[in-house]
């Protein structure tokens, strides 16, 4: 970073902690200070900064503090600083940290009324009330992303209503469905992920600021009166509890994590779906790359960066769980890394989730090969029912169309190759209307149980899909 002097002064350090130290001791090692700074991760926090401090110098002044002509003061320095951390103002080296950059700048500003600010609070609860504040409004931000992509999925799910195609279990194939019922299988997950940065949000909304170090502000300032101002939703009950807690940064990086864990499964799935061998998609341009050698290649690269993404969410998960479980209660420079995790976890889904949603806009079912997948073996269970429809049990019905299975496989084709007379011998409730069974169309149409994939249970979840985008969209608020 470049280093500047303070205006009409040699440049000297600005840290918030330096009286207990000696000026004749040199100041820090170069190479604690490598360690320990952190204003190149923390530097995204200073609006969330500049609004807590607006916010303490009105405290300050509700209790004599502060005049309101020094209030005024403070706000114009803070938006004056403001203006030039957006042109891009750089750090020097001796800013620690965005709140000793901004402390600096302030002072550059307007001078010593700038020294008042700082009274009654601490770094400690000051970083954890803009980290929450950043957390709140990076939940809205990736609900916003979330929601996109549910929107695409729906979109296609809608296109796919009446394309049916082979569902998979252990990657066999087994029962028909309609193309849309495995798409909107995608969406109710994301759904569910929207629920939890509601969750992650509401357990940010604590405001920590007046806890100070660890006691608690000396100065009677009104928490209630933050709260409000912030936009928080509660205070703090515990001061020592308020400066250490991190847990709304674990949840927020375990809905990080199962976002990604949804969005590699939706990409896995398009991917095989993808491939020469199953054919069931066309990937458009905007989202694939091409093979620096081979060049009929198109590579959903979106799609597989995406389904990597999921591995980087878990360890960040996984980092800041171990470090949150050996530390002693308050706070600890150990959690001056939870920053890392958080803009890395949110970063991240905040480039995959509308890479994916691109990618699935732009990609080109093909019904007539999904349906050209649904071998009539796949109907073994419809033929199972057909038995135990005219009165069979459905274990001898399964055994009865296993045989003929066996049967078909040996013969080296599948149910609908077998004659009737093979049927008979298998069971002899089978009657001549038994190929009725054997129709891809026939079997969706049986599922027409709430949830299942038969058209009218579909088009109803495809409804309900809607309603549901339609009551979040219209939540300003949302999650």
């Amino acid at each position: 970073m470049t280093t500047v002097a303070f205006r009409g002064a040699a440049a000297k350090s600005h840290r918030l902690w330096g009286g207990r130290f000696r000026e004749a001791s040199g100041g820090s090692a170069p190479e604690f200070d490598a360690l320990n700074n952190s204003i190149g991760v923390d530097l995204r926090l200073w609006p969330f900064d500049i609004e807590l401090s607006k916010a303490w110098a009105m405290g300050l002044y509700g209790v004599g503090v502060l005049t309101l002509a020094e209030v005024n003061e403070i706000e114009r320095g803070l938006d004056a600083v403001a203006e030039r951390l957006e042109a891009g103002e750089p750090a020097v080296a001796s800013d620690e940290d965005v709140h000793t950059f901004i402390d600096r700048l302030l002072h550059d500003e307007i001078g010593a009324a700038a020294s008042k600010l700082h009274t009654g609070r601490s770094r400690n609860d000051q970083v954890a009330t803009a980290t929450r504040m950043w957390t709140m409004d990076a939940a809205s931000r990736l609900d916003g992303a979330v929601r996109a992509l549910q929107h695409a999925i729906l979109d296609k799910a809608t296109m796919l209503e009446d394309a049916i195609m082979p569902s998979y279990t252990h990657l066999q194939r087994s029962i028909p469905i309609l193309g849309a019922h495995w798409l909107l299988s995608h969406f109710w997950p994301l759904d569910r992920d929207h629920a939890r940065l509601r969750s992650v949000r509401q357990s940010a909304a604590v405001l920590p600021l007046g806890a100070g170090a660890v006691a608690g502000s000396a100065y009677p300032i009104s928490r209630t009166l933050l709260q409000g101002t912030l936009g928080f939703e509660a205070v703090s009950a515990n001061s020592v509890d308020a400066v250490s807690d991190r847990d709304f940064i674990a949840e927020m990086l375990f809905a990080a994590t199962l976002i990604a864990t949804h969005l590699s499964r939706l990409a896995e799935d398009l991917l095989i779906y993808g491939s020469s061998e199953f054919g069931f998609v066309k990937f458009g341009e905007r989202f694939t790359s091409g093979s620096s050698m081979m060049p009929q290649k198109r590579n959903p690269d979106a799609l597989e960066l995406a389904r990597g993404s999921a591995a980087r969410m878990l360890g960040n998960l996984t980092s800041l769980l171990a470090t949150l479980k050996g530390l002693p209660s308050s706070y600890n420079k150990d959690l001056q890394d939870d920053k890392r995790t958080l803009f890395d976890a949110v970063d991240t889904l905040l480039l995959v989730l509308p890479a994916v949603a691109g990618t699935l806009e732009e990609c080109d079912f093909q019904p007539r090969k999904m349906l050209a997948a649904c071998s009539s073996s796949m109907m073994a269970t419809d033929l199972a029912d057909y038995l135990v429809r005219k009165g069979a049990t459905f274990r001898d019905a399964h055994g009865a169309v296993g045989t003929m299975i066996r049967r078909a496989e040996s013969r080296g084709g599948d149910l609908a190759s077998l004659p009737f007379s093979a049927f008979q011998e298998a069971h002899d409730l089978f009657e001549p209307d038994v190929t009725e069974a054997l129709s891809p169309a026939r079997s969706v149409r049986q599922r027409e149980i709430a949830g299942g994939t038969g058209p009218n249970a579909v088009r109803e979840q495809i409804e309900k899909a809607r309603a549901t985008l339609v009551v979040i969209d219209q939540k300003p608020n949302a999650p």
